[in-house]
């Protein structure tokens, strides 16, 4: 697993159940609530400031999404993806990077066709039990609750980035 991980340059991850607990709340006035975690989008900041790129790939379509992405400052973002591997090989192109410099978060079987191609591939840990087994990684937290940020620490420790990346939260 170390070997994969060192080569990865790209964060792909789905939305919903993976940068959100998978809930989505409608109120009464017609908007639509998600629940993000502060730490995957700190994590993210990391990534970034490491140089790596990210992107989004979800079948759903959200203004929420959209806001969200923005905040983070996420690469690419692709909505209404029905198709993921399509989206996926465009994802591939615009970067410039192959299979194995990509990392995917998924939990449910639409991610399935990326998670058996790519260089890292990961679920989240309330994933469905069926992605479990096709990953190499399973993330002790859950979907919203960190496990983007966990993936993310996981990669920079493991390419002994992190000390360059955090050098000044540390002084």
């Amino acid at each position: 697993m170390e070997e994969k991980i060192k080569k990865i340059k790209v964060l792909i991850m789905d939305i919903d159940g993976v940068l959100t607990d998978g809930r989505i709340i409608l109120s009464s006035f017609g908007d639509e609530l998600k629940f993000f975690d502060v730490r995957d989008g700190f994590g993210l900041a990391l990534w970034r400031k490491a140089g790596y790129k990210s992107a989004i790939i979800t079948a759903n379509e959200s203004s929420t999404v959209t806001r969200r992405a923005r905040m983070l400052k996420i690469d690419k973002v692709y909505q209404k993806a029905y198709n993921k591997l399509t989206v996926y090989n465009k994802i591939k192109k615009i970067f410039k990077v192959t299979d194995g410099q990509i990392c995917f978060i998924g939990e449910d079987l639409i991610d399935l066709p990326i998670l058996k191609r790519i260089g890292f591939s990961c679920c989240v840990a309330n994933a469905i039990e069926d992605i479990k087994p096709e990953v190499d990684y399973v993330t002790k937290k859950e979907g919203g609750r960190g496990a983007v940020r966990e993936i993310i620490d996981l990669i920079l420790k493991t390419q002994n980035m992190w000390k360059e990346v955090t050098r000044t939260y540390q002084s």
